[in-house]
């Protein structure tokens, strides 16, 4: 099977998928925030939580130009679920690929792959959220392993995850060389889950505190060496911002799906309001943007897979399509009036949804940030 036909075959899995059994509940799941641990164990059936695990380890062995694809027809579909596969997919399973070591790769990779264990990645606390280098959960050293203890903050999956992976300081003096990363059971003793945050959107992620009260781990479930936690999960984010440019321009798809529906159907001064040129100005605009976002997030999974530089692409993917998102996603709800402003249609979830991809895993600022730096030293 070519790179190309593998890369198809999955975003058409995912879209039949998603619009088939993930689209019908996804405004029952917001209303409720209920955890859709269904939905994530069909999705790892179908091999879409493990999208570019190697095939030796039970994934589907596949690319990040895949793996962009498919987040973006499950957010297309329902955003909750969206961000939860792309970080499993990106922040859990695949530093445990690249990093981990064969007995970490044995032990934690086939439940993950499966999604009959759901991973987290804990990095945000109350105090560390852009300043991923301010981390202090402290793990401090024992005769055969660590003692952790603190809390992070804002953990997607966090409140049914199975596994964490944690970022921790073992040596608070050393700054970001002194933080270390652990693959944490969230069912060790003195690991607990706070309650599930009430949010504005992607009500159904999971999102919640995680507390370490004594945690204690021996060395085999430190992910890479000792220090080396920050360089671990830099990189990682790097290729995960790929997946929340994805979910943005799912969500902003949707957008425009509902908002040329009801644009045909709807009628005014005798014509659908389609033909009129303030509304078919407004969804020729949202259409274009929505394409600019799609096309700048290929190109940087394409440079990723290629194994160019891409760090400096996903940054600006990342930070036009979630700005985009928004944008669009306020269109679509001017587009519909009244009815767009009423739970009962999906554009205000769609809009509320949308506003967060400006936040999680980088911020627009820090994001602006990245791409400022990368210019300036060329």
């Amino acid at each position: 099977m070519s790179p190309d036909t593998d890369v198809e075959m999955i975003r058409e899995t995912a879209r039949r998928f998603a619009q088939a059994e993930l689209a019908p509940g996804a405004a029952e799941r917001d209303r409720t925030s209920a955890a859709p641990l269904k939905e994530l164990k069909q999705l790892g059936e179908l091999g879409l939580m493990a999208v570019a695990v190697p095939e030796e380890w039970g994934g589907a062995g596949a690319s990040y130009s895949a793996l962009t694809m498919a987040v973006e027809e499950v957010s297309r579909a329902d955003a909750s679920i969206g961000v939860v596969m792309s970080t499993h997919n990106s922040l859990a399973c695949m530093p445990i690929v690249q990093h981990g070591t064969e007995e970490q790769k044995q032990r934690f990779l086939p439940a993950l792959v499966s999604a009959d264990t759901i991973g987290a990645i804990a990095i945000t606390e109350s105090q560390a959220g852009s300043n991923a280098a301010d981390i202090r959960t402290r793990a401090e050293r024992t005769h055969d392993g660590y003692v952790l203890n603190g809390a992070k903050q804002f953990i997607t999956g966090g409140a049914f995850a199975g596994l964490a992976v944690l970022l921790a300081s073992t040596d608070a003096e050393a700054g970001p060389r002194g933080i270390t990363c652990f693959l944490v059971p969230t069912d060790a003793p003195g690991f607990s889950t706070g309650k599930p945050e009430e949010k504005l959107g992607i009500r159904a992620s999971g999102t919640a505190q995680l507390i370490l009260e004594n945690v204690r781990l021996d060395d085999s479930h430190v992910l890479g060496k000792p220090g080396e936690g920050y360089k671990i999960i830099l990189g990682a984010l790097a290729r995960s911002r790929l997946g929340i440019a994805a979910q943005a321009v799912g969500i902003a798809q949707a957008a425009l799906d509902e908002s040329l529906a009801y644009a045909k159907e709807r009628t005014s001064f005798g014509q659908p309001i389609i033909e009129h040129q303030a509304v078919g100005f407004r969804l020729a605009t949202m259409a274009t943007e929505i394409e600019a976002a799609r096309r700048l997030t290929y190109h940087a999974a394409a440079l990723l897979d290629a194994g160019q530089p891409f760090q400096k692409e996903s940054s600006m993917a990342k930070l036009y399509a979630s700005e985009m998102a928004e944008r669009v996603c306020s269109q679509g709800l001017q587009v519909l009036g009244g009815y767009g402003y009423l739970s009962d249609y999906p554009l205000e979830r769609l809009y509320r949804d949308a506003r967060i991809c400006q936040i999680y895993e980088g911020t627009s600022d820090i994001q602006r940030m990245v791409i400022g730096r990368m210019l300036a030293t060329g």
